[in-house]
């Protein structure tokens, strides 16, 4: 006997960095140095590799907390405000991605956004890339204290959209937060290209295939 496939997703879930938009910190790391003390490369090195990005996206410290410590590290000789244009302008909208959002949307799809990410970036983005506001929620890692791939936080989403296994569809460029996805049934697709994801979504019997107007992306 074939086993029955997943039914068709009620809500899908989007990743929010290298899905919806890209970014580079060594963009902020080539500004921050040319006003501090340190080589960008070890800027960068500090920002990444050090338990600091950590603490910030899960709301450890607040930003004005983590721009003293890279100050302190960097000599950096800006002001707040200057810091925070610095490291929060690294991002770029993915317009094919930003587009199947506008098509799920377009279907009446309900979407989230769910991020390890922090208040700076999600300031900017906000500010800057219309699309983000037209989500039905939020997950967001440094509002809730812990990190994908941390179950306690895919149980938020469970909550937030009160959804459950193939109910949720999960769009992700990271195996391993895809991977407790997919441990608690969720249908889930690595992000690898825009066309290999629309391709997914639409084999999963979501409502992709839909011409959207421009302004609606």
């Amino acid at each position: 006997m074939k086993s029955s496939s997943p039914a068709r997703p009620r809500v899908v879930i989007f990743d929010l960095g290298k899905v919806l938009v890209d970014f580079d910190y060594s963009l902020a790391a080539r500004r921050i140095a040319a006003q501090g003390t340190l080589p960008a490369d070890a800027v960068q090195r500090f920002i990444d590799h050090s338990p600091l990005l950590f603490r910030f996206e899960t709301g450890q410290i607040t930003r004005e907390e983590f721009f003293a410590e890279v100050k302190s590290a960097a000599g950096f000789s800006g002001s707040f405000d200057q810091f925070s244009k610095f490291f929060a302008d690294i991002f770029a909208p993915i317009g094919p991605m930003v587009e199947l959002h506008a098509r799920l949307r377009a279907a009446a799809v309900p979407t989230f956004i769910f991020s390890n990410t922090n208040e700076l970036a999600v300031g900017h983005i906000r500010k800057n890339f219309p699309f983000f506001s037209r989500f039905d929620g939020y997950i967001l890692s440094y509002e809730h204290g812990t990190m994908k791939p941390h179950a306690s936080l895919y149980e938020v989403v469970e909550h937030e959209t009160g959804c459950r296994g193939g109910e949720l569809f999960y769009v992700d460029d990271r195996p391993e937060n895809l991977e407790t996805a997919s441990d608690r049934g969720w249908q889930v697709v690595l992000q690898k290209n825009p066309g290999a994801t629309r391709r997914a979504m639409k084999a999963a019997g979501l409502p992709v295939w839909r011409d959207v107007p421009y302004h609606s992306v």
